[in-house]
């Protein structure tokens, strides 16, 4: 059993709504609205109802893992919202940030201290994560535009400014 299994983390099958929420999303104005203010209005609403309900799984069918990591120059612990993808019989990591042009600090974070804690739907597992392999990167990104197109858009956008960062999360 792996981690995407032993979290319950899977994608639904999702609405007509959801599937256009998502294509707003990964429309470059979506992608440089989602961050301003749907990241924000998640915070919010985790907080509310204490991770039971995230919005990007509600409005677009995509679920939330919680990720821990350990701040880079602060040593403390930085909580996030990520959209994983199952890869084998683990998860891995895009650091797409909407295809803006900036690493998301999670990747930074993850490059400095390994070692991280991911949650979904109430079970916490340690994880270490670590950069994927050329053949692995290529099996992830495949299999996120496959579950979101808006991934590979990010992908694309993102290319000029920096390289997105692919990671496998491993039992820690």
């Amino acid at each position: 059993m792996g981690l995407a299994a032993d979290l319950g983390y899977a994608y639904p099958r999702p609405s007509r709504f959801q599937r256009l929420v998502q294509a707003f999303a990964a429309s470059r104005v979506g992608g440089a609205l989602t961050p301003r203010t749907l990241v924000p209005l998640d915070r919010i609403v985790d907080r509310l109802t204490r991770g039971r309900v995230s919005l990007p799984l509600v409005l677009a069918g995509l679920p939330v893992l919680d990720l821990v990591t350990v701040g880079a120059k602060s040593g403390l612990p930085r909580p996030t919202h990520v959209i994983a993808v199952p890869f084998e019989d683990t998860l891995a990591l895009l650091g797409t940030n909407f295809g803006q042009p900036r690493t998301p600090a999670w990747v930074v974070n993850l490059e400095h201290h390994p070692q991280a804690t991911v949650g979904y739907a109430g079970a916490t597992r340690p994880v270490v994560a670590r950069p994927a392999a050329a053949a692995e990167r290529a099996s992830i990104t495949q299999q996120a535009a496959a579950v979101f197109a808006g991934a590979a858009a990010y992908e694309r956008r993102a290319e000029g400014a920096r390289r997105v960062r692919v990671f496998v999360l491993e039992p820690g």
